[in-house]
């Protein structure tokens, strides 16, 4: 319950928008009154093993969590921004438990069926965000180290598919592989 409002309330938040390759991961997270206040903060500002720890804690005491991916080819077909949206819808319909008000992080509603709010800069200021924002954040670095062990080419383990130069420099030399967003480029691609 949201004791502000008296409502049972979730926060939904998406990692992953900005890489070459690997899906975009989104997660909802209904926190509850007994979760400890302060625990969660927003994914970028913690390090990864403290992510991984505050991860752990949701797992074991969050209310409900549900986690929703969008895949490098509708990345493609729908563009970054729907495929984002489709990926909090999905999240909110895996959490397999209804909420009565959502607070989702950004500037864009992914039209749910339930009442809520779209409130910038969310994943730093509201709990249930910043949960969201760590749940979606590891759950698409696991998946991302999970492919490297099936395509080692890239290195996926070290940059999550992010447009570092080292990753820049392994599709040059490789080209793009099957989980690479074809409708990304970076300077000097070819």
């Amino acid at each position: 319950m949201d004791v502000r409002r008296g409502v049972l309330v979730c926060g939904i938040d998406e990692a992953g928008r900005g890489p070459l390759a690997g899906p975009v991961t989104a997660a909802c997270v209904i926190l509850g009154t007994h979760f400890p206040p302060g625990a969660v903060a927003d994914s970028k500002i913690l390090s990864k093993a403290a992510r991984e720890k505050a991860f752990q804690l949701i797992q074991n005491q969050a209310l409900a969590i549900g986690i929703g991916w969008s895949w490098p080819r509708e990345i493609d077909e729908i563009n970054i921004l729907q495929a984002s949206l489709l990926a909090m819808r999905r999240a909110y319909d895996a959490m397999k438990r209804t909420a009565e008000y959502a607070y989702v992080d950004g500037n864009q509603w992914p039209n749910l069926a339930i009442p809520g709010e779209a409130v910038v800069r969310g994943d730093s200021l509201i709990p249930c965000i910043s949960a969201a924002s760590i749940v979606a954040k590891v759950a698409r670095d696991h998946w991302m180290t999970r492919w490297s062990w099936i395509d080692d080419r890239y290195a996926f383990e070290k940059h999550m598919g992010y447009p570092t130069l080292l990753h820049k420099s392994l599709i040059t030399i490789h080209g793009r592989s099957e989980i690479h967003r074809k409708s990304f480029k970076f300077k000097n691609e070819k």
